[in-house]
């Protein structure tokens, strides 16, 4: 028996960017069906953290601290190390004596009121499956989409109940793909794709050993094992008595995953571990490539891929989840910015020139990190300290920027706007300068008596920050909001101002003048940028709001 449903948009594939693209939907009150074709969340920990990047969008949606609490077992973790044996590696470090300090954490605070952290996928997804389900959400596991057609108004998807065979039809508005590495979705619409491909073959062994008595209070987050009997990393859990081991084979030498049975793999975890006598339990083999594969075009019609089915990459430099989750949160604002009626189909194509080339990068940063194995590098030369520089500069979330059609350039002249620069972490290592295309600084003010950080206050609506004297710019705000019919937030920011901040401190983080402003998309990012007053600022900021939502 079939049914047809309709919903504003139908999510595929409930693992972590897929929940999160229905928690940010709701976040702007679109209604959203999520199929996932598993019984449930992930019982596996293959994503291990979220970015600090990633925390400030799960803060804007009030469940930064569920994230953390989940994440607690892991919070120790610490370290990427090398050996020939982990106990060769962690015996001769000596056990720490209170909380683990985060090397560079307070030059990180003038970033992000966040922080990232370790946090297994198995972890943070019931987290998300439990919040998206309280705030509306048809969460449907078990559920296979079966076949999909779109014409000029909607997507049509036939889903199949996998315990009872039951078939239903849901028409949506548009659909998400986020359903990974093989996308299914992705396959029936010929994307093509570029990339290197596969890079190498591991088996992830995930495993219980009770190995506290050895890294109590000397956690570690990677290991890399190089002998001639096993190559591989052990990566931690809950550095207890979880762990998983990626292990390298060679089908060139005629290595098959099927040779490594849970009695084998015992055999060569005992020698990585270097305790012959250890008492293991092997929970999954799962066989995996680190691989490149990047969707050439994200938007397909009303249907758009996110995450593992836009831009596959090792995990080497912790991009894959996240930059899933910031795809779908770039999507969604912009979904509901159409379906309310403040903006036109148009907007959605800066999808693809926004995370068409973010995703690129973040994947080749990712695989240079690896070796010939297709595991993380821990050699010591020129080329393995260059990748290791260019993931620190992506790891956090940040380091890109937007350009295009809803981007308002500027007049630099006549230094190019190298003197507008602070001379702050921020604004050095992640171009977090107040330019338009730029994630919006983050400066700590008050409101109403509270400490709070300028992105606390965006983050749903557009919003306008002027200075400390840019009175005019939000009197042109409110008055602009009335008259388009779009929702906008609008704020001076200083002594006295809406967001009391000490003297010059939003000016010198944002590039501004006193008298002048920036406008905030509802995705953190700034479109527009006006350094002093104007003649016209009704016009001038009109002319930006129009520009960002393609109107």
């Amino acid at each position: 028996m079939s049914s047809e449903t309709h919903v504003p948009v139908l999510i595929v594939g409930g693992g972590i960017v897929g929940f999160s693209a229905s928690l940010f939907l709701s976040h702007h009150n679109i209604h959203s069906i999520i199929i996932e074709r598993h019984s449930g969340s992930s019982i596996h920990p293959r994503a291990r953290s979220v970015n600090a990047r990633t925390m400030e969008l799960f803060r804007h949606l009030g469940i930064e601290d569920r994230v953390h609490e989940a994440a607690a077992s892991m919070s120790a973790s610490a370290g990427i190390y090398s050996g020939r044996s982990l106990r060769e590696v962690i015996e001769p470090k000596p056990r720490s004596e209170g909380p683990r300090k985060v090397p560079l954490a307070e030059l990180f605070k003038q970033v992000s009121p966040s922080n990232g952290t370790f946090v297994t996928q198995d972890m943070i997804e019931p987290v998300l499956v439990g919040v998206a389900r309280e705030r509306g959400a048809d969460v449907r596991f078990n559920t296979e989409c079966m076949h999909i057609e779109q014409d000029s108004h909607a997507v049509t998807a036939t889903l199949k109940d996998r315990q009872s065979g039951a078939t239903s039809t849901v028409r949506a508005d548009y659909l998400i793909a986020a359903d990974g590495t093989g996308s299914p979705i992705r396959t029936r619409l010929n994307v093509p794709t570029t990339g290197r491909g596969s890079m190498g073959h591991l088996l992830n062994i995930l495993f219980h050993a009770d190995l506290k008595f050895l890294v109590d209070k000397r956690e570690f987050s990677l290991c890399r094992i190089d002998r001639p009997e096993v190559t591989g990393l052990f990566t931690s859990i809950n550095n207890s008595d979880r762990w998983v081991f990626h292990l390298s084979f060679d089908p060139s030498k005629g290595e098959k995953a099927s040779d490594f049975t849970p009695e084998r793999c015992k055999e060569l975890l005992r020698i990585a571990l270097g305790f012959p006598d250890v008492e293991i339990d092997i929970k999954s083999v799962l066989p995996w490539e680190p691989s490149v594969r990047i969707a050439e075009c994200l938007q397909h019609g009303r249907i758009f891929l996110a995450g593992d089915a836009a831009h596959q990459m090792p995990p080497w430099a912790g991009q894959g989840a996240t930059s899933g989750i910031a795809d779908v949160h770039n999507l969604t604002w912009k979904l509901a910015a159409i379906m309310s009626g403040q903006a036109s189909e148009a907007l959605l194509k800066t999808y693809d020139m926004e995370r068409v080339p973010v995703g690129k990068e973040a994947a080749e940063v990712s695989a240079n990190a690896a070796d010939e194995t297709g595991i993380l590098s821990t050699k010591k030369n020129f080329t393995v300290a260059l990748s290791l520089l260019k993931r620190i500069l992506i790891v956090p979330g940040y380091g890109y920027s937007y350009a295009g059609q809803t981007i308002c350039e500027e007049d630099t002249s006549p230094l190019g706007g190298l003197t507008w620069r602070p001379w702050t972490l921020p604004s050095l290592l992640f171009s977090i300068d107040g330019r338009p295309g730029r994630r919006v600084p983050h400066v700590w003010v008050e409101q109403d008596g509270r400490r709070i950080s300028t992105l606390d206050v965006c983050g749903k609506t557009f919003v306008l920050l002027a200075g400390s004297d840019g009175g005019s710019w939000t009197e042109c705000a409110k008055k602009l909001s009335s008259v388009l019919g779009i929702e906008m937030a609008a704020y001076c920011v200083g002594l006295e101002g809406d967001l009391v901040s000490p003297r010059g401190a939003f000016e010198a983080a944002t590039g501004v003048s006193s008298q002048g402003a920036v406008l905030v998309r509802p995705d953190d990012f700034i479109v527009w940028r006006q350094r002093r007053k104007c003649s016209d600022p009704q016009a001038e900021l009109e002319r930006a709001m129009k520009k960002a939502l393609c109107i």
